[in-house]
């Protein structure tokens, strides 16, 4: 409770004393400059100013439960119920598997301020700068097995794009199987893990990862040209309103899949494909497969045509780049 505390008192921006921050928290000086310097280990940009005390520049946004659910609709709150948040934890995705381990944990939110050990697909590492992007996870049981989870990923994407357009965040695309990008950039991931039986019931842990307010001294961490909603937006978008209309959305398109699976939104997933009818090369292992992207079917599978004609790809250790 004392480091959220401290948080909330430095996230109006301004400076404050050590002194201060002691007495409001009930701690010492000495103890109040040793957070300071685990907030920026943690990646939080901290200015300290001798006399006046230490501040966050631009202040900050926490994730607020209580804002969260004022944006919900009324049949989203009652599934999600109460998430489950924390400042600091490996990975939002690990926390939601060992739930579902337990037992059924359908529309359990599991958020995190910061990850420590956040994966993108492939097993990348995901820059988790503590309080400025946006992590969570959501649980989702399917009756029908691993089978009927065709498409899923790219129903989560359309369904994150559909909620950033309603904010008048445009222009925002998809790349199969589970990125989206803006102007060639990566702004956000889906990492899909599932637990339970092929052929029966099942819960899917999706987990999203977007960059809200990256900062460039993290560049050097980050393996492809990256870019943030503060960019594209062209001011600080507010991650708790943000997560709000998302999970509006996605529970909403969650149920349509269930129903009626990912063919129905097969158009609409190609209007918004960043890499549609262009000439793209796949990396499926060590083989370079060249052709020229068609799209996808219903199922979600990626269509190359090639001279041997047009042929589907599923999701798995395949990597995908524009052809030079």
């Amino acid at each position: 409770m004392t480091i959220r505390s401290l948080l909330s008192i430095l996230a109006d921006g301004k400076f404050h004393s050590g002194r201060e921050l002691g007495d409001e928290v009930g701690i010492s000086r000495s103890a109040i400059w040793k957070h300071m310097r685990r907030f920026e280990d943690g990646g939080l940009e901290i200015f300290s100013v001798k006399g006046r005390g230490y501040r966050v520049p631009g202040g900050l946004e926490l994730l607020d439960i209580e804002r969260i659910n004022q944006g919900l609709l009324p049949e989203v709150k009652a599934l999600i119920g109460c998430p489950d948040l924390q400042l600091s934890t490996e990975s939002t995705n690990e926390l939601a598997m060992k739930a579902s381990q337990q037992g059924d944990c359908h529309g359990r939110l599991f958020l995190a301020e910061q990850q420590n050990a956040g994966r993108g697909r492939r097993g990348r590492e995901w820059v988790s700068p503590f309080a400025r992007n946006l992590y969570f996870s959501l649980v989702w049981r399917f009756e029908q097995g691993v089978a009927a989870l065709e498409g899923l990923s790219l129903l989560v994407g359309l369904a994150v794009v559909r909620a950033m357009e309603k904010m008048d965040i445009n222009g925002v695309e998809l790349k199969w199987p589970n990125d989206l990008l803006y102007q060639n950039k990566k702004l956000a991931g889906i990492l899909l893990e599932v637990h339970g039986e092929a052929s029966g019931q099942c819960q899917v842990v999706i987990g999203v990862g977007i960059n809200v307010e990256m900062s460039q001294a993290f560049s050097d961490a980050i393996d492809q040209p990256w870019t943030d909603l503060k960019t594209i937006a062209g001011d600080v978008v507010s991650r708790n309103t943000l997560l709000a209309v998302i999970l509006n959305e996605l529970v909403v398109c969650l149920g349509d899949f269930e129903k009626n699976g990912f063919s129905g939104l097969v158009d609409e997933w190609q209007s918004r494909h960043a890499m549609q009818n262009e000439a793209i090369i796949l990396q499926i292992g060590q083989e370079l497969v060249e052709g020229v992207c068609r799209g996808v079917d219903g199922s979600g599978a990626l269509l190359l045509q090639s001279p041997a004609g047009v042929k589907a790809y599923h999701g798995g250790e395949i990597s995908i780049r524009r052809s030079v």
